[in-house]
């Protein structure tokens, strides 16, 4: 079970991810973000991580001036994705500058599964998050989850990241209804919209991980 906590902007609630055992964390670059981190901001966080857990660079949009300045500052060991980025574009981000990439896909009904396979040829993992609810709100970690049951049974060619409105309280159960071999939350370990919460941040990462072994004494049980 991978368990990335997104969306850190400061020393304290990053220490505290990754104390608390995330197994990846992640910094927002988009200025219209209330998790946004300045590139003058990242060395220290990424200085402060110091190898225990990959670190995403989240990006929306991003040309390759943005993303070379970006990468410079923050030494990502994966890029997401989260905007409308096609799968060529994902591709040539991909090859351009020869970091692995997570791509994010909104999902909010049958029909947008099938814009999966085109991604899953050129990402290196996948993150399914909820479908904004319109055009001009954020691409993602707007604290809504989708319908679960879209990803029932379902398995994919690549890695993924369960994302959309994940709490400490609906983890389980989101892992239960998807068999999701990790997730991804923002919104749901903050106590104001930008703000991390640690004991949130603490009790998501708990929850999560009490899933993982309750999934494992049922497979030697």
């Amino acid at each position: 079970m991978i368990v990335k906590i997104c969306g850190l902007s400061t020393s304290e609630t990053l220490a505290a991810a990754l104390d608390a055992g995330a197994d990846m964390v992640g910094f927002v670059h988009y200025a219209r973000s209330p998790r946004h981190v300045p590139l003058a901001a990242a060395p220290a966080l990424v200085a402060q991580v110091a190898g225990r857990a990959p670190k995403t660079l989240l990006t929306v949009h991003a040309d390759d001036e943005l993303l070379s300045a970006a990468i410079k500052a923050f030494a990502p060991d994966i890029l997401q994705l989260h905007g409308a980025e096609t799968p060529a574009r994902v591709a040539a981000i991909r090859e351009k500058f020869g970091r692995p990439v997570m791509k994010a896909i909104g999902l909010g009904t049958v029909a947008d599964l099938d814009k999966i396979g085109a991604y899953e040829a050129f990402a290196d993992m996948l993150l399914f998050d909820a479908q904004p609810t319109d055009a001009a709100a954020l691409p993602g970690g707007n604290g809504r989850a989708f319908d679960w049951t879209l990803l029932a049974g379902r398995s994919f060619a690549k890695p993924w990241l369960l994302g959309g409105g994940l709490t400490a309280d609906n983890v389980g159960a989101a892992i239960a209804a998807t068999g999701a071999p990790g997730v991804d939350v923002s919104s749901g370990v903050e106590s104001a919209r930008g703000v991390k919460d640690i004991g949130k941040i603490v009790r998501f990462i708990a929850a999560a991980r009490a899933t993982e072994k309750l999934g494992s004494l049922a497979k030697s049980g």
